[in-house]
């Protein structure tokens, strides 16, 4: 079942969201040659704290940390560490949520560390832009998949892939609620979307083919066939306005990061 929040449930998780917003923002401001990523989990844990919010990835399901960053070909899941530094030409996707209050906001992004290649770039870009498509979808008497689809289309039409295994999700009170939310099908199936559902849309998109496998840590997805990947996420609303993306200030505009 589909939990659908009331306004007063809508304005506390954007008030998580905003954390998660700010927190992803300090990150975005840290990136660069050099830095490890046991250094942008202290920034998150920190940004967390000062905001009273309660990092919602540490611990869930044993994973040790409270940030997710994937480097290149990591899809998704990769583990902070001190012995990881980036260097210029990576790109790294960060994954960070948190609950504040009983209600849980996820967002992620993916950044260039100093100078990237062009195709590196574009990678970004459409994963970007296939998120701000998918968001455009989020209205009532729209369809589930018609997220989906809006997503797969976008990056396919680019020539680039969708990972299968991993797919967004409804949030709330909890960090994963109903339904699961793929980037990929066909439009035009699934519940219809009603004022007050709220998912985590996520296109998690390769450079290469779609394929993914999880390594021996048990948390860190990579691509099989070594291409690199890119991850966008936000949390979005359905409302009778149109999409309310809660994990950004309501002034931000344009582009979805």
């Amino acid at each position: 079942m589909i939990v659908c929040k009331s306004a007063a449930e809508l304005e506390a998780m954007h008030r998580a969201g905003l954390v998660v917003w700010d927190v992803l923002n300090r990150l975005r401001q840290a990136v660069q040659p050099g830095i490890s990523t046991l250094d942008l989990e202290r920034i998150a844990a920190q940004g967390a704290q000062q905001h009273g919010a309660r990092p919602a990835f540490k611990g869930y399901r044993g994973y040790p940390c409270v940030l997710c960053a994937s480097i290149n070909q990591e899809v998704v899941h990769g583990i902070p560490s001190g012995a990881r530094r980036l260097r210029e030409g990576d790109i790294i996707s960060l994954d960070f949520g948190v609950e504040l209050n009983g209600y849980y906001g996820d967002a992620a992004l993916t950044l260039p560390v100093g100078k990237i290649r062009s195709e590196l770039c574009d990678l970004l870009r459409v994963t970007r832009e296939s998120l701000d498509q998918a968001i455009e979808k989020v209205r009532p008497g729209n369809r589930l998949s018609d997220i989906s689809a809006a997503v797969q289309q976008w990056v396919e039409k680019h020539r680039f892939s969708v990972v299968r295994e991993f797919v967004g999700h409804g949030i709330g009170t909890k960090m994963h609620e109903e339904p699961n939310l793929p980037n990929y099908g066909d439009p035009g199936h699934g519940p219809r979307l009603e004022e007050g559902m709220v998912f985590a849309i996520e296109p998690m998109v390769n450079a290469g083919g779609p394929g993914v496998k999880v390594l021996d840590d048990k948390w860190t997805a990579v691509t099989t066939d070594g291409s690199c990947s890119a991850h966008f996420e936000h949390t979005v609303a359905v409302t009778l306005n149109g999409p309310w993306i809660l994990t950004r200030p309501r002034e931000a505009v344009g582009a979805s990061w």
